[in-house]
């Protein structure tokens, strides 16, 4: 029975015209009105359902010798029809699974629904369930009830480059046509599930801070902002929680940890959207060995949970996400790809030499920690594929950072790279509050010379931490970059269902 031609609609044809679009539009809004006609509310109502696809073909032995009846929902996607006996393939979110229908069994005046349906229309069936003589498992159908009308013709799949934006706008008609879609999705809450579980089972108290900020902090980057008529002055989407989460390290809490949306205004790209998903985490009396440890957990412990593996394959390569993984120190990765060694560098006329040995552009205004970081950005950062922490990032580009013993102009940081994207960021907490403020001047300077990513002035944090922040370990790693990961998914678009676009 499942080897029977399928309806034409769904055969693969190039797009329908906007004039093909109406047409058909027209011509199902005709079969409502018909539907109408016959007694039928094209519309209905609340559908009671006992099984979906999936559990029917998995429970089916017992279901079959049983004859138990099912009940259950979900949009036609095949209509093939031989008189007094017609073929339906419904799906819903499990799958695919056909159904039988008789018109001496479902009566002629409801068999006559079935010459009003078309593709996408979303049906509630009652039947029993079978295995046809082909293999397949099927309803043998006793009721069928329309639930919503589609009024639309759906695309079999999308057509190429062409229409890869039409399926981030249409997001809901990529789900119904694209079971790889509604997989990655499925995967995404899977993977922010499992990194809410490790957390709370290391005492960890997820918490929520204001959205809203009055002063634009905790990142460099540039905000969106925003104005509130009551009290008369602008605020900013946050582009980070992490001042606010700190301050609950003052209060006392310890471990807090925020899974949520921030917002910068910055431009779009395959890594980039205007509002992402983060999760910034923080623990009290530790430091950033501690936290780059954490991060090990767990990225390899939702491999491990969500894909059965801490072996993943992103864009053909195959990566390992096992701990322990390679640390190396910004100027150590910078001598080992590029050749030129910075350690020791503290005249910018001398750093200003290496960076053109290698071709490496600077602005006229940077240190020698920004030139630093430059030279890594242009030559190492996208060779960075197996798993790498980078550590020991300049002072000049930690405003929030603790300096190292060390050395003071070098922080204890760390960024995580996986297949040359950055994952997360990581840092002994400052909780100095004088030296933090003298690093808020300096980024003030930063930002009055024209740097719309430098941090502002926070005089209220800087009171919070002359309270007492104790040492802490801070965190934050990129939930859609690890979805990307862990769906090997090359764009963020593929794994935001809904992700920015330009206006058409």
């Amino acid at each position: 029975m499942s080897d029977e031609k399928q309806n034409p609609q769904l055969e693969e044809k190039e797009p329908l015209t906007e004039t093909e679009l109406n047409e058909q539009r027209q011509v199902r809004i005709e079969k409502m009105q018909k539907m109408v006609e016959a007694g039928f509310k094209p519309f209905g109502h609340k559908f009671v359902w006992t099984h979906h696809a999936k559990e029917i073909e998995e429970q089916l032995d017992s279901l079959a010798e049983s004859e138990t009846e099912v009940k259950l929902a979900g949009r036609v996607m095949a209509i093939r029809g031989h008189g007094k006996t017609a073929f339906l393939d419904l799906m819903d979110k499990t799958g695919k699974i056909q159904l039988y229908v008789r018109k001496d069994v479902l009566g002629e005046d409801n068999y006559a629904l079935i010459k009003l349906m078309d593709i996408g229309d979303i049906v509630g069936v009652t039947g029993t369930a079978f295995r046809t003589h082909m293999g397949e498992v099927s309803i043998r159908t006793t009721a069928l009830d329309i639930l919503s009308k589609s009024l639309r013709p759906l695309p079999e799949k999308w057509h190429g480059l062409k229409d890869v934006e039409m399926r981030y706008r249409q997001r809901y008609v990529d789900l119904i046509v694209n079971p790889g879609v509604r997989e990655t999705f499925m995967r995404r809450s899977q993977i922010i599930r499992s990194v809410r579980e490790i957390l709370d089972n290391k005492d960890f108290l997820e918490v929520e801070t204001p959205i809203m900020h009055s002063i634009a902090g905790g990142a460099a980057a540039r905000p969106f902002i925003t104005y509130h008529n009551a009290l008369d002055m602008e605020l900013y989407l946050r582009i980070a929680p992490e001042l606010y989460l700190k301050r609950l390290i003052v209060g006392g809490l310890e471990r807090v940890y925020e899974l949520g949306r921030v917002f910068r205004n910055e431009g779009i790209d395959i890594k980039h959207n205007p509002e992402f998903t983060m999760v910034e985490i923080y623990q009290a009396y530790a430091d950033f060995n501690d936290l780059m440890a954490l991060t090990e957990t767990i990225v390899s412990q939702t491999a491990q949970k969500v894909l059965g593996t801490m072996k993943i394959t992103y864009e053909g390569t195959e990566i390992d996400l096992t701990p322990s993984w390679e640390r190396l120190t910004m100027i150590e990765a910078v001598a080992k790809y590029t050749g030129v060694d910075f350690a020791g560098v503290r005249d910018l006329a001398e750093a200003r030499k290496l960076a053109d040995s290698i071709n490496v552009p600077y602005k006229e205004n940077f240190g020698v920690g920004k030139i630093i970081n430059a030279c890594f950005d242009e030559h190492v950062e996208d060779k960075l594929i197996q798993p790498t922490f980078i550590t020991g990032h300049p002072k000049e580009i930690s405003p929030l950072a603790k300096s190292s013993e060390a050395d003071p102009e070098i922080t204890d940081r760390f960024e995580g790279y996986v297949f040359g994207r950055e994952l997360c960021n990581g840092f002994t907490e400052l909780n100095d509050p004088i030296d933090q403020k003298e690093r808020f001047l300096k980024q003030v300077e930063e930002r009055e010379s024209g740097d719309e990513e430098a941090n502002m002035m926070d005089e209220d944090f800087v009171t919070a931490l002359e309270y007492g922040l104790p040492p802490t370990g801070g965190l934050g790693i990129g939930i859609d970059r690890l979805v990307m990961f862990l769906t090997d998914s090359n764009s963020i678009r593929d794994v935001l269902l809904f992700p920015h676009m330009r206006q058409k």
